[in-house]
């Protein structure tokens, strides 16, 4: 922790929103990771509802599964349920909507990451320009005779531009990770709303299995 203190100390004042940015991405990493798991998505009993749908008399106790369950893929299955009834382009369309609104909340927090994964080099690019005017001010003010005032300057640059990078190397990778991390899991649940719609309809056509 000193080590830690003494580096955002080197660095000057643009090493606090350098590290506010790694606190920050930091937490919508692990947040993801923790909310992206597939059981918190795709629950094994909603999964279990896609494989064995128990036709028109169990529609409402799957409604009542779907309106317990927190994960994101209860929220598309409730809605092939409610509009089993409905002509088929108002259902694909309903079906549709909540699928944008639960992959939307699937990427929240991944927009933030990549902005952070692309200023945060740029602040250390600033802290290193910044670094520089501070030594060629104290070269025209002092020569070049004094090492320790040129070296305090040079640091501050080079401290910067390394904690820029050491920031926005892990946020880029983990946000692109992350955003396949999505498109898997809403591939996945698109085909089996796409699946669990067409029994629902059958057995609601044919009022039950």
């Amino acid at each position: 922790m000193p080590e830690v203190l003494d580096m955002l100390k080197q660095g000057g004042l643009l090493m606090w929103p350098i590290a506010v940015c790694s606190l920050v991405a930091a937490t919508i990493i692990i947040e993801r990771f923790i909310a992206l798991r597939r059981s918190a998505v795709i629950e094994p009993c909603l999964q279990e509802l896609v494989d064995d749908y128990p036709g028109e008399q169990g529609a409402d106790a799957a409604l009542a599964l779907c309106r317990r369950s927190r994960a994101s893929f209860a929220r598309i299955v409730e809605q092939v349920i409610l509009t089993r009834h409905l002509g088929h382009a108002q259902s694909i369309e309903a079906v549709h909507a909540a699928g944008r609104t639960q992959l939307s909340a699937l990427e929240r927090g991944l927009t933030l990451l990549e902005i952070i994964a692309g200023i945060s080099p740029l602040l250390g690019l600033l802290g290193t320009v910044l670094g520089m005017v501070t030594v060629f001010n104290a070269i025209t003010a002092q020569g070049i005779g004094d090492p320790q005032v040129l070296s305090s300057g040079i640091s501050e640059a080079l401290a910067t531009t390394v904690a820029g990078l050491v920031v926005a190397i892990p946020s880029l990778a983990f946000h692109s990770l992350l955003s396949r991390r999505v498109d898997d899991l809403g591939a996945e649940m698109q085909n089996a709303a796409t699946r669990l719609a067409y029994e629902v309809r059958a057995a609601a056509q044919h009022g039950g299995r």
